[in-house]
């Protein structure tokens, strides 16, 4: 078998050459690449001959996959797969596995650091005093208390609810599923308007699909309290990032951080969400820590591992 690792996944080139030497002694064959290229023609290239790849969030497009006609299993490093063309990979027999569980303590601890920020303004305030500027009047909000409602409960939402409730604060749930362990640190579930009346805080934590994509729109906006704030580390088109910058601009929410867009930053200047104060922005790093990125190396050639 032909194994190509199509990108550096943020591993270092010893760990690699490791990799090299456990496949070849397999009798494999094993290429990687250190650097990350996503135009298709360069995809195409490294990936034409491969009966493995492994690749993370480049988007695998149907005119990239029918040039890869050796292809038969896909290592995904990442835990969405909506950037890669299911429907051929299905047509054409082609396995696709993605590294669930990677990122999930290093999401939900970006999620809760954006609200601390949110709350008590840490990113604004340390610019207010490298420009030479004072407290003032400024006082900040406290977690603890506060009513946090998280859209999903899957392995990220529970582990930020986890936290949240450390904290202090009083969470509530909704989820297509509901999970016996959430319900046993004191969580309530209710339905998704229910939960976006009471929240001070909504944290989203769901996949994208149909169900799912504008999920926070016009209707979800309406519902929520003038002070509350909307944090989304889970995909960008969950949200109706025209109808949030709305909400923001005319001061309907209190407050937004996005990890996550309708595209993969660089964002250009004039996006909405860049056209407030009152949006926090951080360009998609929720899942990208040390300890996540050795923890994903080892998912991914674990599940190549039993592929093969």
């Amino acid at each position: 078998m032909k194994i190509v690792c199509v990108e550096s996944l943020g591993i270092s080139r010893e760990r690699f050459e490791a990799l090299k030497e456990h496949y070849v002694a397999m009798g494999h064959e094993f290429t990687y690449y250190m650097d990350r290229q996503e135009d298709e023609e360069t995809l195409a290239e490294r990936m034409k001959d491969a009966d493995v790849a492994v690749i993370s969030n480049i988007k695998l497009s149907e005119a990239v996959l029918k040039q890869c006609t050796k292809l038969k299993y896909l290592s995904v490093a990442f835990t969405g797969l909506d950037h890669i063309d299911l429907k051929y990979c299905s047509n054409h027999d082609i396995k696709v596995q993605n590294a669930a569980g990677y990122s999930t303590t290093a999401v939900s601890e970006l999620a809760v650091g954006m609200m601390l920020d949110l709350l008590r303004n840490i990113v604004t305030l340390n610019e207010k005093i490298r420009q030479g500027g004072s407290r003032g009047t400024f006082l900040g909000r406290e977690l603890r208390g506060k009513t946090v409602g998280i859209v999903g409960t899957g392995a990220i939402g529970t582990a930020t609810a986890r936290l949240l409730v450390a904290f202090g604060a009083k969470v509530i749930a909704w989820s297509r599923t509901e999970r016996p362990e959430v319900k046993a640190m004191g969580v309530e579930y209710m339905p998704l308007d229910d939960l976006l009346r009471q929240s001070d805080i909504v944290s989203l934590h769901v996949p994208l699909c149909d169900e799912t994509r504008g999920l926070i729109g016009e209707h979800a906006l309406s519902l929520m309290k003038p002070t509350a704030l909307l944090v989304n580390t889970a995909r960008g088109p969950v949200c109706d990032i025209a109808a949030v910058g709305k909400a923001l601009v005319e001061s309907r929410i209190a407050g937004a951080a996005f990890d996550v867009f309708e595209k993969e930053p660089p964002l250009p200047v004039d996006h909405l969400l860049l056209s407030t104060n009152r949006c926090l922005v951080t360009p998609h790093v929720a899942f990208a820590t040390e300890e996540s990125f050795a923890a994903r190396a080892d998912i991914v050639f674990g599940h190549v591992d039993q592929w093969l």
